[in-house]
């Protein structure tokens, strides 16, 4: 089986044989935590179900998306074959808006249109500049869609304002526990400052704490909150007095017991000491690090495809151009910086390939915008290039 291929999805069902121990999502939980999907780092097949094998992350995270979803499905009762209820779900939530898959619903097949909308949904690339900075916090939140198409099996309505309002609830959440440390990192404070950038853009559902307690009424989502939150404040690769602490107060105020609290924060220490030499992320420090690595690359590579395009538009611009040749000798000021990134986004709108820049959540690249822009500039501008022969 190849999740890189057409086909996989299939060629899955076919090979699935559930164990008898796994007749809910709840009984599968324990142990899509234990292989990482929880956690957004997925290091083998839940349950070992299918030979890992030479796997990539990817496909496994593919795999046990759909797993998650089969379980689901296979614990009520539907008129719909598997695939049509997972593509009726994903075809609901995109309902009354346009996203990054309203494309793929013209496809004929349900598989083939399944399949298309899994593989946007792993992509972090594709994800970040579409939903904003709140997919990135990463594959992780895609049990997001496993808990939503459980509700959708369960009462047959689901629609995007409820996944808008469980993502606002967990961020809201897991942005508590990162705020809740005391003595927070350099890459603790710029991944808070990368959650309040995304939820500045999603105001309609922006929450506080109280709020977000409210919201909570299924011990699953409650117990998946827990991990997330463990999980952020796993970056220092202990979790102090004062954050245990906080996590003990946040799982008492989710109702759940001390039990599941002692679990929570021994499954995050357990997992990072078994894994933590195969996992690409984990904790607040490699996620903020890998968020700029991968957004770097992507920045770099559509900079370079369209630089005499934009090299054209940034000199019709004189203010934006003085403001960038002097962020090559200085740091710019408030004003100043929000003065380059409104004539940036103005430029981006009449260059097809950049426009992704002006999608929600999209501008938070536009730091990694500016770094990239003073190559494109006479070397005049920049007295610390060092020319390469």
């Amino acid at each position: 089986m190849n999740p890189s291929a057409s086909g996989w999805i299939k060629k899955l069902v076919s090979l699935l044989d559930i164990p008898n121990d796994l007749t809910n999502l709840e009984s599968l939980y324990p142990k899509l935590r234990a292989c990482g999907f929880i956690y957004g780092n997925n290091v083998f097949v839940v349950d070992d179900i299918v030979e890992k094998g030479d796997l990539s992350t990817d496909e496994i995270c593919k795999i046990n998306l759909v797993i998650s979803f089969y379980v689901c499905f296979n614990s009520t009762t539907t008129k719909m074959e598997f695939t049509e209820s997972v593509t009726s779900f994903y075809k609901k939530i995109n309902a009354h808006t346009e996203s990054w898959f309203s494309d793929l619903l013209t496809t004929k097949s349900t598989l083939e249109i399944l399949e298309k909308i899994i593989h946007k949904r792993i992509q972090i690339d594709d994800n970040l500049l579409e939903k904003s900075f709140n997919y990135f916090v990463t594959n992780a939140l895609l049990f997001i869609d496993v808990i939503a198409y459980k509700h959708y099996l369960k009462t047959g309505r689901i629609s995007i304002e409820e996944i808008k309002e469980k993502e606002a609830t967990i961020e809201t959440l897991t942005l508590s526990a990162l705020n809740s440390k005391m003595n927070k990192t350099e890459y603790d404070e710029s991944l808070i400052k990368l959650f309040e950038q995304s939820l500045r853009y999603q105001k309609d559902t922006n929450l506080i704490y109280s709020e977000a307690i409210k919201l909570i009424s299924d011990k699953l989502q409650a117990l998946y909150i827990l991990d997330l939150s463990a999980m952020a404040m796993w970056s220092d690769r202990i979790i102090d007095e004062d954050e245990s602490t906080f996590l003990k107060q946040l799982g008492q105020n989710l109702s759940l017991s001390p039990y599941d609290i002692t679990t929570a924060k021994r499954s995050i220490k357990v997992f990072h000491h078994n894994y933590k030499d195969d996992i690409a992320l984990l904790g607040s420090k490699n996620i903020v690090k890998t968020f700029y690595n991968n957004s770097s690359k992507m920045v770099n590579k559509l900079i370079s495809r369209n630089s005499k395009r934009l090299l054209k538009e940034l000199n019709e611009s004189k203010e934006l151009m003085l403001l960038l040749t002097q962020s090559t000798i200085r740091e710019l000021d408030k004003n100043e910086q929000k003065k380059v990134q409104q004539q940036l986004l103005d430029i981006f709108k009449s260059i097809p390939s950049l426009a992704i820049f002006i999608l929600p959540g999209g501008a938070i690249l536009l730091p990694l915008v500016i770094k990239f822009i003073p190559k494109l500039l006479p070397s005049a501008f920049d007295d610390n290039r060092i020319e390469e022969h």
